[in-house]
């Protein structure tokens, strides 16, 4: 049977970028997005959970060898995978944005010296570096990331968290740093013009690094990503951290030749505007990513002809992926049923395949649409194992059955993975409207949860941020709407529960 060959050697890829290093730059789409990333026009990309943030990231670092040869050096600030480093904050974390500024800039100078050193970058500056970091210990030498962190935070937190004994702890009055501190590396500029030769602040030494890298015609980027993970156990923590590492960002810009590259979820960033930051407005060289049918449809049709059997058997090559839509969709009905659902007011295969996995925010992101997919084929491959009917029809690989036994996994794992990981405080309200229905009011979520009428608007409003909910209604009387990526997991029934 011709689909079962093709189907045991079909993969859509790994739904996390992380994990497919090797393969993602063989189908990644190169879009205007990864253009500006790339040409340096942009230092800030938000997306949602799953958008391509990490894809983006994973792409840039596997382009080092390339950018190096435009004279731009890479230094990530964070493990692209496993454990990340700023979790070894946790236990003693930052108590001051004085705290946060000082850290960022002192392991970005660590992080970037040591690139220096990789790169066999010597001249003046370089050398006034070393010494001023070799003096304090702070080489990174063969440490990790994590290493680093923590060696330069226990600096910065010897620096800046006085001792107080017996009422009060004296300043130096050229440092402003506890007269118990004797290093050298001060986190502000001394307030004297008569300076110790070998004192030196963090932004003179970014301010070195700079120099080091301008004399040897080279840039260099940082690379931040995964800081919703690093910092998810402490809501409060993640805040200071991240207001603090945008304002050391604004402090760098005008360090030509050093640039920041941050990745971050933009519900986190909405929280941190939200919250209060006054300089939000100045962070300029932003982009959020954003998919709509087309380029899923695109980024389905890549992943498909990534595979060489599935190529030979229909007959088409690699550049498809670059044709027009039109060619791509034919592809894409060749491979695919028209319908799901028949009939002449259901969607086509592609929109049920969408609707399903949308959240209530009514976006898509890759991560659920690829896992749907690679779970399909596996659903499809079993189908033919044990011989189930109906098979698909014509060239089709997919049987319309497969489709919606293939959903329940990706609903599971959204939200056990997603929501029930990162709002551990809500699992309770979420898994009490199991088995119930689809469409609440405030008065039936108020039955369901047992909650107050004040209460109650509170955690629907927090589903609906988290995209749980999809609010309907009106403002006078509003509705709230579980979308069917959540459904199967929580065993949910179509309908309205004023209906009841």
């Amino acid at each position: 049977m011709v689909a079962y060959e093709i189907l045991k050697e079909l993969t859509f890829g790994h739904r996390v970028a992380e994990e497919e290093v090797e393969t993602l730059s063989s189908y990644f789409v190169k879009t205007d997005h990864w253009n500006k990333l790339y040409r340096g026009d942009i230092d800030v990309i938000y997306g949602t959970k799953g958008s391509g943030k990490s894809a983006l990231y994973t792409l840039l670092i596997s382009k080092s060898g390339e950018l190096f040869d435009k004279s731009i050096l890479l230094v990530p600030a964070e493990n692209p995978r496993g454990a990340p480093a700023f979790r070894n904050l946790l236990p003693d974390p930052p108590v001051t944005e004085r705290e946060f500024i000082g850290l960022w800039k002192l392991y970005f100078i660590t992080l970037l010296h040591g690139l220096l050193v990789e790169y066999g970058v010597n001249n003046d500056s370089t050398k006034k570096l070393e010494a001023a970091l070799q003096r304090e210990g702070l080489v990174r030498g063969s440490l990790t990331l994590a290493g680093i962190l923590s060696s330069v935070f226990d600096y910065v937190r010897r620096a800046l968290r006085p001792q107080a004994v017996e009422g009060g702890v004296k300043l130096d009055p050229v440092t402003q740093m506890p007269n118990g501190f004797t290093g050298k590396i001060i986190f502000s500029e001394p307030i004297s013009a008569k300076l110790d030769v070998e004192l030196n602040s963090v932004d003179n030494l970014l301010g070195l690094v700079n120099d080091a890298l301008t004399t040897s015609n080279l840039k260099a980027w940082v690379l931040l990503d995964r800081l919703d993970v690093a910092f998810s156990e402490n809501v409060e923590l993640e805040a200071n951290a991240l207001r603090a590492l945008f304002r050391v960002y604004l402090d760098m810009l005008g360090f030509s030749n050093i640039k920041l590259k941050i990745f971050l979820r933009s519900d986190i960033w909405s929280r941190i505007a939200d919250g209060g930051f006054r300089e939000a407005s100045h962070v300029t060289r932003h982009l959020t990513i954003d998919w709509n049918r087309n380029s899923l449809l695109n980024l389905i049709i890549r992943r498909v002809l990534n595979n060489a059997a599935l190529r030979e058997s229909f007959n088409v090559s690699e550049d498809l992926g670059s044709a027009v839509l039109a060619e791509q969709q034919a592809l894409f009905d060749r491979i695919f049923p028209n319908q799901v659902d028949v009939g002449p007011n259901k969607p086509t295969t592609l929109d049920w395949v969408l609707s399903r996995t949308r959240d209530g925010t009514k976006s898509n992101a890759p991560r659920e649409l690829i896992h749907l997919l690679n779970s399909l084929r596996d659903t499809q491959v079993k189908r033919f194992e044990v011989g189930s009917e109906p098979f698909p029809e014509d060239e089709q690989l997919f049987a319309r059955p497969a489709f919606k036994e293939a959903l329940p996994e990706v609903s599971q794992v959204r939200l056990e993975q997603t929501l029930f990981a990162e709002h551990p405080d809500l699992k309770a309200y979420l898994e009490k409207l199991r088995g119930e229905k689809t469409l609440h009011t405030l008065d039936t979520l108020a039955v369901v949860w047992n909650t107050s009428p004040g209460d109650t608007a509170q955690l629907a409003a927090k589903l609906v941020e988290i995209g749980f909910f999809e609010p309907r209604g009106t403002k006078q009387s509003p509705e709230f709407w579980v979308p069917f990526l959540y459904r199967d997991a929580l065993d949910l029934i179509q309908g309205s529960a004023s209906d009841s």
